[in-house]
């Protein structure tokens, strides 16, 4: 379907234009006429296929042609990250460049002039706000926030907010809005706690589902089975067998994070790293280089593995396995999108085997087991079941690299 078949404003139709949109993916095919017709929407759908553009562009079109009071607050769009929030915002200027309308992003760890611009625009009114939970509920509790003539809710990434502990926030935050309101919320699963909220705060809502909890089939998924010591010196020799231009490299730790970006500039890569120990504006740069192409190596804690809105990344290292499959999902899906290939490794120490194990069991089929190469040494055998106790069924490679790819079917490399 085309964006032109939407019914769009034409000044929404110059700034769809502007950013290249043609096409529109699945869940902004279902989603976008549900909220052009007034519904309230749960939505479920996978990191990447385009959900925020399809809150955005109906949203933006029904303040441009829908009355509304002026000086008041007329959206809110929730989102668990301030990096999420900055980044809609960002999508928001781009889509909206040729309206009115006007938006502003409001999350901690700003300084005093954030403080004054966000009490501005609150008290004054903005058209859409882009907002983190606790620096709303933070706002609202001043006094000062217009609110009563709200008339569109976006909760984004719901199922992350829940397990952040947000859920009291949010509930504090739609007390205090008006009862008749648009309601949307998106979530990339839909456990039993996301319905019950939903329950609570939806009204007739119209369900959409696309891929749940399902990384997108044309990601080369391999895994490193390993030990811990082999990590850093596997990362390196994986980051010189191609030339990635753009990777993503996952961390479970701080720790780890520091400890690996120092050892990759050691050997010569140009890497660098995100985590919550840097000041915010330090983020914002890196972040900003990396998206440029200007920084082809990015190492990061899990604070990125939702929301980056960047199409380009062809190659996603997970350093550590992740705690559960969700996060693994989310991680992957940085990789691989709109029509673009990519890749993924999973680096799987001994202890982390049970942790492989379940993430498979999540998806339906093993993620494909990649050889390491002989240089490297003994290496674990694969055996979640055994608890993964150290001796257990060392094994050792001496035929050349070669990994599995989607099909099964052996790849050299």
């Amino acid at each position: 379907m085309k964006f032109t078949e939407f019914g769009f404003d034409d000044r929404l139709m110059e700034g769809i234009d502007a950013s290249g949109y043609e096409d529109a993916t699945p869940v902004q095919e279902q989603v976008i006429p549900l909220i052009m017709a007034g519904k309230d929407v749960i939505a479920s759908a996978q990191t990447g296929t385009g959900k925020t553009a399809a809150f955005l562009l109906p949203l933006i079109n029904k303040i441009i042609t829908d009355p509304h009071e002026d000086h008041t607050n007329n959206a809110l769009v929730i989102v668990p990250t301030r990096e999420l929030a900055i980044q809609i915002a960002q999508h928001m200027e781009g889509l909206s460049y040729f309206t009115s309308v006007s938006s502003i992003a409001v999350f901690g760890g700003g300084d005093g002039n954030a403080f004054v611009q966000e009490k501005k625009a609150l008290s004054h009114g903005a058209d859409i706000v882009i907002c983190t939970p606790g620096k709303m509920m933070a706002h609202i509790k001043m006094g000062y926030v217009k609110l009563a003539g709200l008339k569109y809710l976006v909760l984004d990434e719901a199922d992350r907010m829940l397990d952040m502990g947000f859920y009291d926030d949010i509930m504090f935050i739609i007390a205090n809005l008006p009862r008749k309101r648009q309601n949307l919320l998106f979530s990339a699963t839909m456990p039993h706690k996301i319905r019950e909220m939903a329950r609570k705060i939806l009204h007739d809502p119209t369900e959409v589902n696309i891929s749940i909890s399902k990384p997108p089939e044309k990601i080369i998924q391999q895994a490193f089975i390993v030990y811990d010591t082999q990590k850093i010196p596997l990362v390196k020799y994986l980051l010189r067998q191609k030339n990635f231009k753009s990777v993503l490299v996952f961390c479970s730790s701080k720790i780890s994070v520091k400890q690996l970006t120092r050892d990759l500039k050691r050997a010569g890569l140009k890497a660098d790293e995100i985590h919550s120990d840097l000041e915010q504006t330090k983020r914002e740069e890196v972040l900003m280089y990396f998206k440029s192409g200007r920084l082809p190596i990015l190492i990061a804690t899990d604070i990125l593995s939702r929301g980056i809105d960047i199409d380009s990344i062809d190659l996603v290292i997970n350093y550590d396995v992740p705690h559960d499959g969700e996060d693994y999902v989310h991680r992957i899906g940085r990789t691989a999108r709109a029509e673009a290939d990519g890749t993924a490794y999973t680096l799987v120490s001994q202890k982390e085997q049970r942790k492989l194990a379940a993430i498979e069991k999540l998806l339906g089929h093993p993620v494909p087991k990649a050889e390491v190469p002989a240089e490297f040494g003994e290496t674990p055998a694969y055996n979640p079941g055994s608890g993964s106790r150290q001796g257990d069924g060392k094994r050792n490679f001496k035929k050349p690299f070669r990994a599995q790819g989607r099909s099964g079917q052996q790849h050299s490399r």
